[in-house]
């Protein structure tokens, strides 16, 4: 059999071959340029600041405890700090600084460079708060000293302003014209409260103060005045609230024993106004105590005490404005949680005390 011999390939196949590897080439550096350029651009938005800095306009943020990387990079952008969010996070993984930033509060500027925002955030706030708690019923006593303890603010000059210092307040609250010692006693009102490093006692009193001006503004007074109560009673009649009793729902009917007697007319005998004038800490009357004198002891004294008696919340403020209607004029504290008996008899009252012996054995 004779053996075959190779055959030329057509010259037209070898052009098309060569034509089209021309193609595929041409195709591939267009690619890889296109790719080039898309990189450039890219690192270039990474790294170039997206305005002048030294132009930025100053933006206060907050960076909430365990906010992820994602979250600063929104609320960054959201603010204008960063104009891009997504390349805030490339940026900060490229640079290892996931994990790294810092929650607090910053002052940073409008179109910051990527890099300077990061170095910030991981250094930490430069603006330094402190939450400062105040719960129902503290005295301005305790109110300074709460502030002074956690939050830096001179103790001395708030007890000043707190104690003697209404007059200084009263051309923007002008219900502190009548507050009685000019004391601010049941005008400072209970909440947490955030306070600014280095802020002066007179900023955190004008801060207590417009938070009493926005809650008393909720307040529906109208009951009150009918029955020839002014602002100031109401709040005198919410602080005794806030100390004369340890449940919130008991309000009402506490208030309403307190307006039974005012309309009766009866002495108030309320334990709480005289514990007020007493040194710190009492928590019992003797008979000796119940006959000292003092324009807060309503034991010796017809009508309401001579001013508040503690800094009272909203819930104490409704109830004195609006208490529940019933035929109580006494209460006695009978359960072990705190809880009151309320009657309306003398007698029954003085069943009533029998059982809180029973409680409470003294």
């Amino acid at each position: 059999m004779r053996a075959r011999t190779a055959q030329p390939v057509p010259r037209e196949r070898h052009k098309r071959g060569r034509g089209a590897g021309r193609v595929i080439g041409a195709v591939a550096l267009l690619l890889l340029v296109v790719a080039l350029i898309v990189v450039g651009i890219g690192w270039s938005m990474l790294t170039r600041p997206a305005v002048d800095v030294a132009h930025g306009r100053p933006i206060e943020v907050v960076v909430a405890p365990g906010s992820s990387t994602a979250s600063v990079a929104e609320t960054l952008a959201q603010a204008g700090i960063v104009n891009n969010a997504l390349m805030f996070r490339v940026r900060s993984r490229l640079s290892g600084s996931d994990g790294k930033l810092k929650a607090g509060t910053y002052t940073l500027a409008a179109g910051m460079p990527y890099d300077r925002a990061l170095e910030k955030l991981i250094a930490g706030p430069d603006i330094v708060y402190y939450d400062v708690p105040i719960p129902e019923g503290f005295t301005v006593r305790q109110i300074a000293e709460r502030f002074a303890a956690r939050a830096k603010v001179p103790e001395d000059e708030m007890l000043t302003l707190v104690t003697s210092g209404a007059g200084e307040f009263s051309a923007d609250h002008p219900y502190l014209k009548d507050a009685y010692g000019s004391s601010l006693e049941g005008y400072l009102f209970p909440a947490t409260y955030r306070v600014k490093e280095g802020a002066s006692a007179r900023d955190v009193v004008e801060m207590l103060l417009d938070q009493f001006d926005k809650q008393i503004a909720t307040v529906d007074l109208s009951y009150a005045k009918s029955k020839n109560l002014t602002l100031t009673d109401v709040v005198v009649i919410a602080s005794v609230l806030e100390r004369e009793t340890k449940i919130p729902k008991e309000f009402p009917l506490v208030s309403s024993v307190i307006y039974n007697r005012l309309a009766k007319p009866m002495r108030l005998q309320l334990c709480a106004t005289v514990l007020y004038k007493m040194p710190a800490g009492t928590t019992k009357l003797s008979d000796a105590d119940l006959k000292k004198d003092s324009p807060y002891n309503t034991y010796l004294h017809d009508g309401l005490p001579a001013g508040p008696i503690s800094n009272p919340g909203l819930a104490a403020l409704k109830a004195a404005a609006a208490p529940a209607k019933t035929r109580y004029y006494y209460y006695v504290l009978t359960g072990k949680d705190g809880s009151q008996t309320f009657t309306s008899t003398y007698d029954e009252f003085l069943k009533a005390k029998e059982v809180y012996h029973q409680v409470y054995g003294d």
